[in-house]
């Protein structure tokens, strides 16, 4: 076999391996240095270390220089530099800090009271309590990022509400499990720093192009709420005024002022402080969390227990990152030496593709691997793949980064592996049936496809602002 056939083997092998249920950061790791081992094997250079003993040499050291001869291999220096190389990035360390925002807002008990806020000022709109859910989603799942954490902690609390007020079960359940994935998309995203990592896209940029298309979609979710709620009134009826009481101007003003102004004041100081370039991502993380920790004190829901949750939570999400891209960036080196990544691109330019056709065939790939993947190893793994051939079709690693992040959405919400649904069924009450949570999310993931062919159509929809703050 050739080196090539080597290489495409050797992602054939890693596909199944996934299916099979191996953990994918050891299994990236584990082949990398097995195929790396051979693709940098030099047996001159494990000979020399063993000559190297004089003829008097006892058994123990002929063992010894044995053992070193065997592992006398580039492929372990260029594991220990992969692993140095990720712990060191700058662009990576925001992860941590955001992700422990993300955990002290969940436990803050922000998010019942917000609802609840929320769920009274929209009582005169349309389908008011999946409204109120799903702005509710939008900025706790900007605030975490966390898609599992929104979309259960959501479940739990308004589903059951929602039930109650007679909606539709797979009508409530879809716009829990849609509001309940932005945060994978607006910033600031995880999937963005992630990307920017492997990209090398600037991040701030990043931020400001996701923004718009983040912001669309969600308008697409409200316009398909209230439309439905409007033409359907069975699946969502109006609140009576024992599920849903009239409140006073200056109470509610009040009740707005001390759920909904300060997880949005938190949200927009971040990323205001990013856009505008008074911070560094880094630096906007380590305020937010500093902000999440003030927030948890004022609403008096600090304490050790959750403290230390969070931040068990948190180290454990960043090891698993970070370990991920240690074995990605070391299987993608192997990869590229022996020839795979060449033979791939050699491959798409023999299609003769126009820019248009590459960027559908791409988003088709990202979306059957939503499937069986989550977002990360396919940010982290296959992406890669595709960022060579970006300069050969003129497309910006810029806009594409964003087509990709929108495209993610339907990894958590496209049957059968919507990941998003399998949430909110282990904690729903029995009779909301998992195929009925999948009807609930298939007009979302139209509205999803619907942002991105806005995104095809109206490309300012993502150059718009990163022109705006950076030229």
């Amino acid at each position: 076999m050739t080196d090539p056939q080597i290489a495409l083997m050797m992602l054939g092998l890693f596909i199944v391996f996934v299916f099979l249920g191996f953990p994918i950061a050891f299994t990236l790791m584990a082949m990398g240095i097995g195929f790396g081992y051979y693709a940098y094997f030099d047996a001159g250079r494990m000979w020399r270390t063993f000559n190297r003993l004089g003829e008097d040499a006892d058994m123990w050291d002929r063992w010894t220089a044995w053992i070193q001869g065997l592992f006398n291999n580039r492929i372990f220096d260029l594991f220990v530099n992969q692993t140095y190389t990720v712990m060191s990035n700058e662009v990576l360390t925001a992860i941590p800090l955001f992700l422990f925002m993300g955990y002290i807002v969940e436990r803050a008990n922000i998010v019942d009271r917000l609802f609840g806020t929320l769920n009274i000022a929209a009582r005169n709109v349309p389908g008011s309590m999946g409204v109120a859910a799903l702005i509710t989603c939008a900025l706790f799942a900007t605030a975490t990022g966390i898609v599992g954490a929104v979309v259960t902690l959501m479940g739990l609390l308004a589903l059951p509400a929602m039930l109650k007020a007679r909606y539709s079960p797979s009508f409530a359940s879809g716009i829990i499990c849609a509001g309940g994935t932005l945060g994978i998309l607006i910033p600031p995203s995880i999937m963005l720093i992630v990307y920017a990592a492997a990209s090398g896209v600037s991040i701030v940029r990043l931020y400001a192009a996701a923004l718009l298309p983040g912001l669309t979609l969600v308008g697409l979710y409200l316009i398909y709420v209230m439309g439905r709620a409007i033409l359907q009134p069975s699946v969502a009826p109006r609140p009576t005024e024992d599920e849903v009481p009239r409140v006073p101007f200056v109470k509610l003003a009040w009740m707005l002022a001390t759920s909904f102004l300060p997880l949005a004041f938190l949200i927009a100081s971040v990323l205001g402080s990013i856009l505008f370039g008074l911070a560094t991502p880094t630096e906007a993380a380590a305020i937010g969390a500093l902000g999440g920790m003030l927030l948890a004190v004022l609403y008096r829901s600090m304490n050790h227990k959750r403290l230390r949750e969070s931040v068990y939570l948190t180290v454990r999400t960043t090891a698993m990152v970070c370990w991920l891209f240690v074995g990605s960036y070391t299987f993608s080196a192997v990869f590229s030496y022996l020839g795979g990544e060449h033979v791939i691109s050699e491959f798409v330019q023999s299609l003769n593709l126009t820019p248009l056709q590459f960027l559908i065939l791409a988003q088709l790939i990202i979306f059957l691997l939503g499937w069986p993947l989550e977002w990360s190893e396919i940010i982290i793994i296959f992406v890669p793949i595709f960022l060579p051939l970006l300069k050969f079709f003129d497309i910006d690693p810029l806009f594409f980064g964003v087509l990709v992040a929108l495209n993610l959405q339907t990894s958590f919400l496209t049957p059968p592996m919507a990941m998003s649904a399998y949430y909110l069924k282990g904690i729903a009450p029995p009779s909301v049936q998992l195929t009925a949570i999948f009807r609930g999310v298939m007009p979302f993931l139209f509205c999803v496809f619907m942002a991105m062919a806005l995104m095809y159509a109206y490309p300012d929809i993502v150059y718009y602002l990163p022109r705006l703050f950076y030229g």
